[in-house]
């Protein structure tokens, strides 16, 4: 492939390789290049005619204030792209597979994995230029035509498999609701050794309660938090209180931790061994923690008295649908509702009529 004329080329460092029986190149290229030289499908182009998505430009904002936020200390994994013309490579020795890669200045370079993360690093190095001097790893292709073009980007996503909810929010040491449901998941009573850190599902026979991301998504609830939105250390206590204080008027709760009732039986009769109950209860805690202590005490109080079944038909188009517990929104915000109801906690306006809302779609 020694064929192009190489005073007008883009030169990257470059390893080769092969697979099915034909080259490819594994090249560092600067963030600075990346915009100028990559291309991805327009929008309008008809997706038969197209070989990847179109962008989802409510995607790039967060990537970019990633970039941004993190210069010294982000991760990028390789973009893919197919090369629309020969490519000359120049071996550094003679039968050696590194060498530098010569791409020509006019062919169509295509994105076929990775369209956001160029669009990421285009918006990012306008506010940090200094990010323009770094690099990532592409792998090149050269392109057979648009029929390989459509096959390889079918073929890079047919066996990706995004971690779970639960791990990424075990890993993810810049988002402090995640560090917040680590905290918890270790320390606090209710969930310390009965947390699954690895699934977003716990399986039948396990004899955990809850999930990471379930504990992560219950306290940004009960603290009225966004998903970007820090917490102070005194919000994380509060959160530990509120949920060890939960725990003393959860019986059955203390039930499993003592033994005298397996989780497994727990979470397939109750509930409140569900994230629907635990986000539920948080909601409900975020107006408790409004009371004076004595009104908070009498409320929990009466939690423990609560029937959490999921026979109970108090929970009929609530927690439950159908007989199945169900994870949607409404589904939690009316369960909020019906445990408001059971403890006494006055509804607001907004309340009752948002819950009529649900109840009549």
């Amino acid at each position: 492939m020694n064929t192009v004329d190489t005073n007008y080329c883009y030169s990257f460092p470059a390893v080769r390789g092969q697979q099915a029986g034909k080259p490819f190149y594994i090249a560092t290229c600067p963030l600075r290049l990346i915009p100028k030289i990559f291309m991805y499908d327009e929008e309008e182009v008809p997706v038969e005619l197209r070989a990847q998505r179109t962008l989802n430009k409510s995607r790039i904002p967060e990537m970019t204030r990633y970039l941004v936020d993190s210069p010294k200390d982000y991760v990028f994994s390789a973009i893919t792209a197919s090369v629309g013309s020969d490519v000359a490579f120049i071996e550094a020795e003679n039968g050696s597979n590194l060498g530098m890669l010569r791409v020509p200045m006019d062919a169509q370079i295509l994105i076929n994995d990775g369209q956001h993360r160029r669009a990421a690093i285009e918006e990012a190095i306008k506010e940090r230029p200094e990010l323009c001097v770094d690099n990532i790893a592409v792998l090149f292709f050269v392109d057979e035509g648009l029929k390989r073009s459509q096959q390889m980007f079918a073929d890079l996503n047919k066996y990706a498999v995004r971690p779970s909810a639960s791990l990424a929010t075990m890993y993810d040491h810049r988002d402090q609701a995640s560090e917040l449901a680590r905290y918890l998941a270790l320390e606090a009573k209710p969930f310390k050794g009965f947390t699954e850190f690895e699934k977003s599902t716990i399986a039948i026979k396990s004899n955990k309660l809850f999930t990471l991301s379930g504990i992560k998504q219950a306290s940004r609830a009960l603290l009225g938090k966004g998903n970007k939105e820090p917490f102070t250390e005194d919000e994380k206590h509060i959160a530990k209180t509120f949920w060890e204080t939960l725990y003393n008027h959860m019986p059955e709760w203390q039930q499993i931790h003592l033994k005298q009732l397996s989780a497994s039986e727990y979470r397939q009769e109750s509930i409140a061994a569900h994230g629907i109950g635990l986000q539920a209860l948080a909601i409900v805690g975020k107006d408790l923690l409004l009371l004076p202590v004595c009104e908070q005490v009498e409320k929990l109080e009466r939690i423990a008295k609560i029937d959490w079944l999921k026979s109970n038909p108090a929970w009929a188009n609530r927690a439950m649908q159908h007989g199945r517990l169900s994870k949607a929104m409404s589904n939690i915000f009316l369960t909020s509702i019906q445990i408001k109801r059971e403890i006494g906690l006055s509804l607001t306006a907004d309340d009752v009529s948002k819950e009529q809302e649900y109840l009549d779609a």
